[in-house]
């Protein structure tokens, strides 16, 4: 089965409580050999992986691989004595039942990548790529609604944390992707970049909706207690039309700050923003929004909102006044919500090489020495600094599978960005995390099949890994079988076909199956097998005196040639139908020919012989006078030949058929010679 024996941990105190482990091919199955209080302190401490929930605000998850990260389960309550085992798998969440979605929709998205490679080039083919992108993080969206739909719905508080967890990683999963499609599959150029940025912040930072909301709804929106907090948030994040809206009741429930909201809406109103066409260059917007600046400085100056400090605070985040903005911050909430504010009402013309400076100082400035940055933190200031193998580094310490690292590391090849670098062990990084990906797949019971195109799609070690993989599913029934059988032909692996089949067959044999036995040894052309199986097929109808299975061997066809014994059993089998349709003549000679042409085993002669008998004694002379000397040789043969004569001699069953069989032989000849000799007179 794959599986080595347990082994002890190594300099564990022979004398004292011990673990003892065995590799599998996608987990550790670990044992205590006595359950106390230092046994369990051990097997907790295994448990220790990084939790991906800490991923997100508790602290940095550890330095582990993934495929060192499983989960523990364990069976039994610890009594003393008593002995636990605990199951340490590679890749825990595909386990997950709610997270099946995103593992097979992605495989469909993956495949159609693959496969539309050279169709596209230039700005369509990048347009692709970008349309890929955005359909792999739909499923990641699909599958966390799912996910929160679970958590709202469950009332175990144990499954209710869990899926709450699994709804923070997909939440961040898609950050990062959706901050990747920006910076490296669109390569958003100056301009658009910050249009994407927004859209970006107000996918994602959503805290402040359900403020929105409840403001929203209220009689009175102006006299909200929340009101000049949802108005910042819509300033924050760049969306003017629906502060100015807000601001537009304030100004009708107000009539005495009307001049100031007319001035502030207009200044609103005016503030240059990049476009996606190409309708104005950088220089344009740039001069633009420098007389729209100057504009927003003079009127804070001449003190024309000193008297509203809302709307003054307002003039001052679209100067970009720093220290206005980090006021808000508990509004923004991350520091990449304050990088993308400072950007718009700063520098909206930023490069994409400029994010670095941006990004750091944005960060520093936003934690302020108070807190250090999270794993998250880390990730995503990589991406501001367009260090993609960073990225992906990073990626693989702190996420529980492997999943995005290998998708998104796939789509950043096909996007020609990951060309030069290669591992020092000779693959490349994007076969790397497909291959650990697959593998994690394959101790899955069903998700195995899709494993299998990802193999496909790793030229350097795909095909060797799914060798090994194959070998490793449990054939558990044969429909299962037929499927592994199939993917393995397709791929001419011969090897790995003559493997299941001789399985499949030992399985069947153990059951008494013989025809389902005999169909994988033929499939698996194993003559050493198809003999033993052919040999039990003609034990059982020596003690039942008939054939089981009749439509299997009645179709053996050139099958038959794989062995001298199933030959034997299939020429037999048609002596049988031959003599059943009556056509005597044809069933002597075939016989015959089984029983000179040395093709029947000895132990089956006697049979043959007695299957002679009624031929012997039909009314029609069936045998000629040489057919009839031939069998009188194989009986003599059979006799005097055998090893056990003394013993053959004391049976009287086997003396009585010898006795019957010379009897008709002798009256078969004569017959002949009378009938012979008659033809001959005449």
């Amino acid at each position: 089965d794959g599986h080595r024996p347990p082994q002890v941990v190594p300099g564990a105190d022979p004398s004292a409580r011990q673990l003892c482990f065995a590799w599998g091919p996608a987990e550790v199955l670990v044992c205590e050999t006595l359950f106390g209080r230092a046994g369990g302190a051990r097997s907790r401490c295994l448990s220790r992986s990084p939790c991906p929930s800490r991923f997100w605000g508790q602290g940095r998850a550890g330095a582990a691989a993934p495929s060192l990260t499983g989960s523990v389960s364990g069976t039994g309550e610890g009594a003393p004595n008593s002995s636990r085992v605990f199951v340490v798998r590679r890749d825990q969440d595909i386990y997950i039942q709610t997270l099946r979605k995103l593992f097979n929709e992605s495989h469909g998205i993956f495949m159609g990548l693959q496969r539309s490679e050279e169709e596209l080039a230039g700005k369509s083919r990048k347009a692709q790529l970008v349309q890929v992108s955005k359909n792999y993080r739909s499923v990641i969206r699909a599958c966390m609604e799912d996910m929160h739909q679970a958590a709202v719905s469950t009332r175990d508080p144990a499954l209710q944390g869990q899926y709450s967890t699994q709804v923070s990683i997909l939440s961040a999963m898609e950050l990062i992707w959706n901050l990747c499609e920006i910076l490296f599959v669109e390569a958003a150029a100056a301009g658009p970049l910050l249009l994407r940025l927004l859209d970006w912040v107000r996918l994602h930072v959503c805290d402040v909706d359900s403020m929105v909301r409840e403001v929203l709804s209220s009689e009175s929106p102006s006299k909200h207690k929340l009101f000049w907090n949802v108005v910042d948030v819509f300033v924050l994040q760049g969306r003017m039309d629906e502060a100015r809206h807000l601001l537009s009741k304030e100004a009708s429930a107000n009539p005495t700050s009307m001049n100031m909201y007319k001035i502030l809406d207009d200044l609103m109103k005016k503030m240059p923003v990049p476009s996606l066409g190409n309708t104005q260059t950088l220089t344009e917007l740039e001069l633009k929004w420098q007389h729209w600046h100057e504009e927003c400085q003079r009127y804070l100056q001449d003190g024309t909102f000193a008297s509203n400090p809302h709307m003054e605070s307002i003039c001052k985040i679209l100067l970009g006044d720093e220290d206005a903005i980090l006021e808000k911050k508990e509004l923004m909430t991350t520091w990449y919500h304050f990088l993308v504010t400072r950007l718009l009402y700063s520098h909206p013309t930023v490069k994409p090489m400029e994010l670095r400076f941006y990004a750091q100082s944005s960060m520093d400035l936003f934690l302020g020495g108070e807190s250090s940055p999270e794993p998250l933190d880390m990730i995503l200031m990589a991406a501001f600094e367009f260090e993609m193998h960073q990225v992906i580094k990073e990626c693989s310490i702190v996420l529980s599978n492997w999943w995005f690292v290998a998708h998104l590391t796939d789509l950043l090849d096909h996007c020609k960005l990951l060309q030069s670098h290669n591992l020092y062990f000779g693959s490349n990084m994007r076969e790397f995390l497909l291959l650990e990906y697959a593998s994690g797949l394959f101790s899955h019971h069903s998700l195995w099949q899709l494993g299998v195109d990802y193999f496909d799609h790793c030229p350097e070690f795909g095909r060797v890994y799914l060798e090994l993989h194959i070998e490793r599913i449990p054939l558990s029934t044969e429909q299962k079988a037929l499927k592994v059988l199939r993917i393995c032909e397709q791929r001419q692996m011969h090897e790995q076909v003559r493997s299941i089949c001789k399985i499949m067959a030992m399985k069947a044999l153990r059951n008494n199956r013989l025809g389902s036995a005999l169909s994988w040894s033929i499939r698996a052309k194993d003559a050493a097998f198809a003999t033993l199986i052919s040999d039990r097929f003609l034990k059982d109808y020596c003690e039942r005196g008939c054939f089981s299975d009749l439509d299997l061997i009645d179709n053996l066809g050139p099958s038959m040639l794989l062995s001298d014994r199933l030959t034997f059993l299939g020429k037999y089998r048609e002596f049988h139908r031959l003599y059943g349709e009556k056509r005597f003549p044809e069933a002597a000679r075939l016989l015959l020919t089984l029983m000179t042409a040395h093709i029947a085993p000895c132990s089956f002669w006697m049979t043959l012989l007695t299957d002679a008998l009624p031929l012997l004694e039909q009314k029609e002379v069936i045998f000629s006078a040489e057919q009839t000397y031939e069998l009188m040789r194989c009986l003599e043969d059979l006799t005097a030949g055998n090893p056990d004569k003394q013993k053959f001699q004391d049976d009287d069953v086997e003396t009585t058929k010898v006795e019957m069989l010379r009897l008709a032989l002798a009256r078969n000849l004569a017959r002949v010679i009378v009938k012979e000799g008659t033809v001959e007179g005449s």
